[in-house]
C-alpha cells in the first residue's frame, strides 16, 4: 500500500491491484479524518432516532435478524487523484488508488427506517460514527437525503467480500451510499438520526463542496456557490501494463477498470497513439449500477519504440471521460482520460 499517513490511516491502493472485479480486503484503500475506535461488537448498538415514530436502538444481533442483501459497490474517494491537478491543491495527493470494489453484505437502510417508522417532515437522515474529534478536530458526521437513504441498494454493511467488516473498514457496521462519494459511507456507523433538515457541522456544510460552475486552474468559490458532492464522476484507470514498462514486440495484454457513480458503464474506449485514434475494449461481464466494470484490450505492437497509451470510459448517462478534469479548489472528481507510458523492445 502506499502510505500517506500512518495515524489516522490514508492508505493507497497501488494500480496493479485493480486487475480483479473485487479487490482484495488487505489491499483496498483506507481514509480516515479522525483515529479509529475501539469497538466491542458486544455492547455495540446502532440508534435510530429523530423524527421518527418508534424509534430504534439495535444490536448486531439484532441488525443480522434483518433481511441481509449484497450490494456490489465501488468506493472512491472524492480527492482521489488530487495528486494531479495544476497548480496543485491542498489535501491528500492521491494519485489513482483512493477507489476500490468489493460486495458489501448487510441491511437495507429502507427496513430499519421501516421498522421506525419516519415521520413526513423528515428530509435527511444525519449518520454519525464511533470516532471522536480530537482538540479542535470536528466529529466526522454527514447527511444523506431521504430518497437515498430509502433506496433498496443503500444498506448498512456488516460484511465486506464474505468476511466481518475489518476494523479500518468500520467494523462492526458501515453506512453504504452506492455511487456516491466516500465521505458519505460512515464507518463505525452507530447514529442516525432523522431531521428536516441536514447536519450543520464542518465535514457536512463546509467540507465535500463542489463549485457549480466552473472556476478555471487556481480559481476561487465563494461559499454559497458551492453544492454538497453526491454521485460521482466517469473515470477509468490502466492495471496492466503499468506506467513506463518495458515489453517485447507483439502482442501486449491491456487491463483496466472503469466505473461511473450511480450509472453503469457501457463503453470504454483505448487508443496507443495518445488519443490520436481510439478503439472499443472488450467490457467484463459484471455490469452493476454501482460498480466499476472490468475492461481488456490487445495492443499490436509491431515495432519498436515508445508509446502513450489512453483510456476513456462513458457511462448510461451519456458522460465520457475528459481529456482533462474540471480544476477545483477542493481537487474533488479527478478524472483524466489515464494515460501511461511503455517502452516496445525488439
Amino acid at each position: 500500500m502506499l502510505v500517506h499517513n500512518d495515524f489516522p490511516e490514508d492508505l493507497e491502493t497501488p494500480v496493479e491491484y485493480f486487475d480483479s472485479w473485487l479487490t482484495p480486503v488487505d489491499r483496498f484503500f483506507v481514509r480516515q479524518h479522525l483515529p479509529r475506535p475501539k469497538v466491542d461488537a458486544a455492547t455495540y448498538r446502532l440508534k435510530v432516532h429523530g423524527l421518527v415514530n418508534s424509534p430504534l436502538e439495535l444490536s448486531l444481533d439484532d441488525l443480522k435478524k434483518f433481511a441481509q442483501v449484497k450490494v456490489p459497490a465501488t468506493l472512491e474517494c472524492a480527492g482521489n487523484g488530487r495528486g494531479n491537478f495544476k497548480p496543485k491543491i491542498p489535501g491528500l495527493q492521491w494519485t489513482k488508488g483512493a477507489i476500490g470494489n468489493a460486495e458489501w453484505r448487510g441491511v437495507r437502510v429502507a427496513d430499519l427506517l421501516k421498522k421506525a417508522g419516519v415521520k413526513p417532515e423528515a428530509k435527511f437522515g444525519t449518520a454519525n460514527g464511533m470516532d471522536v474529534g480530537a482538540g479542535k478536530t470536528p466529529d466526522f458526521i454527514r447527511s444523506v437525503p431521504l430518497r437515498k437513504l430509502l433506496h433498496e441498494s443503500t444498506i448498512i454493511a456488516l460484511e465486506m467480500n464474505g468476511q466481518p467488516l475489518p476494523e479500518l473498514h468500520g467494523f462492526p457496521a458501515r453506512l453504504i451510499v452506492p455511487g456516491w462519494d466516500g465521505a458519505s459511507w460512515v464507518k463505525w456507523v452507530n447514529d442516525l438520526q432523522l431531521a428536516p433538515e441536514s447536519d450543520k457541522g464542518f465535514y457536512f456544510a463546509t467540507a465535500y463542496k463542489y463549485p457549480n460552475f466552473s472556476v478555471g486552474p487556481g480559481g476561487a468559490a465563494k461559499p454559497e456557490e458551492m453544492e454538497v458532492l453526491e454521485g460521482m464522476a466517469v473515470v477509468s484507470f490502466f492495471s496492466k501494463p503499468l506506467d513506463q514498462a518495458k515489453v517485447k514486440i507483439g502482442a501486449v495484454p491491456v487491463m483496466g477498470v472503469a466505473f461511473g457513480g450511480e450509472h453503469r458503464i457501457t463503453r470504454v474506449e483505448v487508443s496507443a497513439d495518445g488519443g490520436a485514434k481510439w478503439v472499443d475494449a472488450k467490457l467484463g461481464a459484471e455490469n452493476f449500477q454501482f460498480a466499476w466494470r472490468t475492461f481488456t484490450h490487445e495492443f499490436k505492437a509491431s515495432k519498436k519504440g515508445y508509446y502513450t497509451l489512453c483510456c476513456r470510459a462513458t457511462d448510461s448517462a451519456g458522460r465520457v471521460q475528459p481529456i482533462e478534469a474540471e480544476w477545483n479548489p477542493s481537487g474533488y472528481l479527478w478524472n483524466a482520460v489515464d494515460r501511461i507510458g511503455i517502452t516496445v523492445e525488439g
